[in-house]
């Protein structure tokens, strides 16, 4: 059994393509129990496929996904839905039923994977409504509340079974600022008050550094850095320094590869 001071998820050399495209090349860091784990890096870097690797929604074409030491590359279906029943996603922008109200959203997934009788059920949506602060909200419609809302909706359905892994996925996209701080305060609170571990995908540079714990930069299909927000602001390594310093050019090139000017726009000869 894995020792409770060992990582909840560990990737090992893992590589993962869509078709020809090569997205992860050899790519392995860990993510600390009990902590919030930050996944950065520029846009197609894939960090969101990572968290889809975690899930078990696809699987790498070599290396490791581990789970609490489990492999879910390896595992049967019903292996892997006992590890999901274990984790909870937000999705960005929530991902919300539209057909059910704010209540139903938050108690399906107690009614799909429990037995649970409904007072019961009432009872926890509740509490977890209340935890991100819209149990007043709870006949409500998705089409009734705001994109700040629906993410905290989104985040008491992903938290209903009491995971030990929450995951999310550009929680801060789009959000106005206190909203913004909103969600970055629940993060970091639920992880603490509920004993989570938790790892998100942000480009949201002052919201990830202040509630993070462990970030880990993504580029060219590896690991750039990884370590604790302060280590990755200090970090004299091209591409990560122009990342954490918003540099239009470096590594990351403001051009697309082009031909010669003079190719495009020299003087042309006459028919």
């Amino acid at each position: 059994m894995p020792a409770a001071s060992d990582p909840l998820v560990r990737i090992n050399n893992l590589s993962f393509a869509y078709h020809e495209r090569l997205i992860l090349d050899g790519t392995s860091f860990s993510v600390p129990r009990g902590k919030v784990t930050a996944l950065m890096g520029a846009s197609g870097g894939g960090k969101t496929t990572l968290l889809r690797l975690i899930g078990g929604q696809i699987r790498g074409q070599s290396g490791q996904v581990l789970f609490d030491g489990q492999d879910i590359g390896a595992m049967d279906q019903t292996a892997l839905y006992a590890a999901r029943r274990r984790m909870g996603m937000l999705f960005q922008f929530g991902a919300l039923f539209a057909d059910l109200s704010v209540f139903d959203n938050v108690a399906f997934p107690l009614r799909e994977h429990t037995t649970l009788p409904e007072s019961l059920i009432r009872d926890i949506v509740l509490m977890k409504l209340q935890a991100v602060g819209l149990r007043g909200a709870r006949d409500l419609m998705p089409s009734e509340v705001s994109g700040g809302m629906a993410r905290r909706i989104a985040l008491a359905r992903a938290i209903a079974l009491d995971p030990e892994l929450v995951m999310y996925d550009e929680p801060f996209s789009g959000l106005d600022p206190i909203s913004l701080g909103t969600s970055a305060h629940l993060i970091r609170q639920l992880n603490d008050t509920m004993g989570l571990t938790s790892i998100f995908v942000s480009h949201e540079l002052e919201q990830t550094f202040g509630i993070a714990d462990h970030v880990v930069i993504l580029a060219n299909g590896r690991v750039a850095t990884e370590g604790t927000p302060q280590h990755v602001r200090e970090s004299t390594d091209p591409l990560v320094y122009q990342y954490v310093h918003a540099q239009t050019d470096g590594p990351v090139r403001f051009h697309y590869p082009a031909p010669d000017m003079a190719q495009d726009f020299g003087a042309q000869t006459a028919p």
